[in-house]
């Protein structure tokens, strides 16, 4: 019977990217509605690119895309992570302590899994190690 950590040690690697490659599929979804519109939900609109949220938008969208892919995942994660934190801050502490009274337990679990990509970074399948593996 196969060792569970020999197993665990050979895929962790490329669930670090899958979970890179989720998280930043659903982050870029919150630029792309702020920006362009879509996925149109009830009552959504396009934000001024030169504004807070457009700024944000901005963010969303072409970070969560350079996450996506792999590319410079370190910064951008963290990057990211502090544009989670001061979006909780914020938008959402001011509503109420609690994350699930505010509404921000996306913007608190986008914040630390941030904060975790930064750290552990891309994974195996990614731009970033396949720079590695050129250079």
């Amino acid at each position: 019977m196969p060792d569970i950590d020999s197993f665990c040690s050979k895929v962790s690697p490329h669930l670090l990217s899958l979970l890179r490659i989720i998280v930043a599929f659903l982050f870029m979804q919150h630029g792309a509605q702020k920006l362009f519109g879509f996925p149109a939900a009830p009552g959504t609109v396009t934000v001024e690119l030169l504004s807070l949220i457009g700024l944000a938008g901005v963010l969303e969208f072409f970070g969560g895309l350079l996450i996506l892919v792999g590319l410079l995942t370190r910064p951008i994660a963290f990057l990211l992570s502090g544009q989670m934190a001061v979006a909780y801050f914020m938008a959402h502490a001011p509503q109420g302590f609690w994350p699930v009274v505010n509404k921000g337990e996306l913007a608190v679990l986008y914040c630390f899994m941030f904060l975790y990509l930064a750290a552990a970074g891309a994974g195996p399948w990614s731009i970033d190690q396949l720079r590695r593996k050129l250079t």
